[in-house]
């Protein structure tokens, strides 16, 4: 499907598909299955379009994150008739896109800890994603996992209570979240990502003071 209204100049696409020469003439496969496998309409006006497929195919590909960056609880990422694992084509909610809130329960599972929940990715009315942190405080974050709202700090000596984690986990980290995977990614990739999480639609999520609040323009 070639882009709809290219000579627009909000550049607003209707569908996230077209072809690789559509976006700069990179002939990498990954680019044009990222457009591909899209699933929200993306905001290209500014970005660099190649970065934006390959970030698409980063994250909606092997890096699966709408799998836990959605509401939960279960598989309630898909559309009603577009659950995968029920044998139906996969069809993603768009209006829980990378929103966050998925919450893992309390943390180790039993101990009355803090409840580790997913942050929102989306990006808010500054244009940047995940609330509005700039590259280099993205890159930080996949390459040492920390945790800069800090939610859940580590329980001092003798204390556990829902506000706080346990030793030996540290509370400056993010806990559950597999940065010490994605933090072997080359600085290309992360860029990509980071691109790709700037052209998606904000998700407001909960009212402020929530974490997993947006400011949407």
């Amino acid at each position: 499907m070639a882009f709809a209204g290219v000579a627009m100049a909000g550049i607003l696409f209707d569908s996230p598909r077209g072809r690789a020469d559509d976006r700069g003439g990179d002939s990498d496969s990954r680019i044009e299955q990222g457009f591909e496998i899209a699933p929200v309409p993306l905001n290209l006006e500014g970005k660099n379009p190649a970065l934006v497929g390959l970030g698409s195919y980063l994250v909606n590909g092997p890096g699966d994150c709408n799998a836990c960056h959605n509401p939960g609880p279960g598989n309630n990422q898909f559309l009603p008739g577009g659950n995968p694992f029920f044998g139906q084509p996969k069809k993603i909610n768009p209006a829980t896109y990378l929103g966050g809130g998925r919450d893992f329960g309390d943390f180790p599972p039993g101990s009355g800890s803090a409840h580790i929940i997913s942050r929102n990715l989306t990006p808010d009315k500054t244009g940047l994603p995940e609330g509005g942190h700039t590259f280099a405080e993205f890159a930080l974050i996949m390459r040492t996992g920390v945790d800069m709202d800090h939610l859940h700090p580590t329980c001092p000596p003798g204390v556990l209570n829902a506000g706080c984690v346990p030793k030996p986990f540290d509370g400056d980290l993010l806990q559950v979240m597999p940065w010490p995977n994605f933090q072997n990614m080359t600085e290309h990739d992360l860029r990509a990502i980071y691109e790709y999480l700037s052209a998606i639609p904000c998700i407001a999520g909960p009212p402020a003071p929530s974490p997993l609040h947006n400011d949407c323009p």
